[in-house]
């Protein structure tokens, strides 16, 4: 029988993942407390992919970051997969054991990279892997409204008026019991005929 005081292949599990809390937690807030903080403009400023942050923040986001991004990631868990395959399977007892281990393991990635490789050349062919930045353009319209009428109406203050349902829409304030009488039934009753009547 096992001995109760001994750790179970879950305990060591937990142990480890509050083991790994701790140390970030700790890293955090020794962060915290060593780092200077000297706050200026430019540290405050936004800071997006390597490229200073260009006009309004309300343009339409260029799809390659994210599938540059995506390929990223795919060639992330090719990379987990190889190291496993190679620390199991350049085993020598394996290798000894049947001398065509080797060789059916080696095909067998090398048919896993190339269908990876393939699907790379077919995105850079497709051209989206080019880091292109959108450039920011306002629009202008031709118009034969004269700059100085649009600056009269930014300057022009504007009241604006609190929303009362009781208000009627002519500006008449109405009691309680004609917004009821108006939200009553509609001018019509729709009348159905039953089919299985109908001649």
């Amino acid at each position: 029988m096992d001995d109760p005081a001994q750790l179970t292949e879950f305990g060591k599990i937990l142990l480890i993942g509050i083991v790994g809390a701790l140390l970030v937690l700790f890293t955090l807030l020794l962060g915290k407390i060593a780092s200077p903080k000297k706050p200026t403009a430019e540290k405050l400023s936004t800071y997006e992919c390597g490229e200073e942050a260009q006009g309004s923040s309300w343009i339409q986001f260029n799809a390659r970051f994210y599938v540059i991004a995506l390929v990223f990631l795919l060639f992330d868990v090719e990379l987990i997969f190889i190291f496993p395959w190679a620390t199991v399977f350049g085993q020598p007892e394996f290798i000894s054991a049947d001398a065509r281990w080797g060789w059916f393991t080696l095909v067998e990635m090398a048919v896993f990279v190339g269908i990876l490789i393939i699907g790379l050349i077919y995105v850079w062919r497709k051209g989206d892997l080019e880091w292109i930045k959108p450039k920011v353009v306002t629009p202008r319209v031709q118009v034969n409204i004269p700059a100085s009428v649009y600056d009269r109406l930014n300057r022009e203050q504007y009241h604006v008026k609190k929303f009362d349902p009781l208000r009627s829409a002519e500006g008449n304030p109405t009691t309680k019991s004609d917004a009821v009488e108006a939200n009553k039934a509609p001018a019509f009753k729709p009348r159905f005929k039953n089919p299985g009547t109908a001649s």
